[in-house]
């Protein structure tokens, strides 16, 4: 009976050095889960959410920069489009909100309140 008891405290003091072993394998690859979500996903995330709050800040009358590199002055909005006016003849374009880069007319105001 004394064997049986040795035995099976040896059985579960190996068990558990295995685990301890397993966690310590798998804590590189957990620290660099850890490091990629600092240094990639969140700042991501956040260059996300401000660029959609900028493109709900969309006012009439702003000058925007699409991602094609079209520039032009927000005549209308609807939910999901943007019309915006280009060039001196004034020609209007239907634009996708997604597709807008940056707010010309933001910037400026920034800038001025800067100075």
């Amino acid at each position: 009976m004394t064997q049986f008891l040795t035995a099976s405290t040896e059985a579960a003091a190996e068990g558990g050095s295995t685990l301890l072993e397993t966690i310590i394998s798998f804590a590189p690859l957990i620290v660099v889960v850890i490091v990629f979500y600092f240094l990639l996903i969140r700042p991501q995330q956040k260059k996300d959410k401000a660029d959609r709050a900028m493109r709900e800040n969309l006012d009439i009358g702003d000058e925007i920069v699409t991602a094609g590199g079209i520039i032009g002055r927000v005549v209308s909005i609807k939910e999901d489009t943007l019309v915006i006016e280009t060039g001196s003849d004034r020609s209007k374009l239907r634009i996708a909100k997604w597709a807008v880069a940056q707010n010309i007319s933001e910037k400026e105001k920034a800038e001025a309140e800067k100075k």
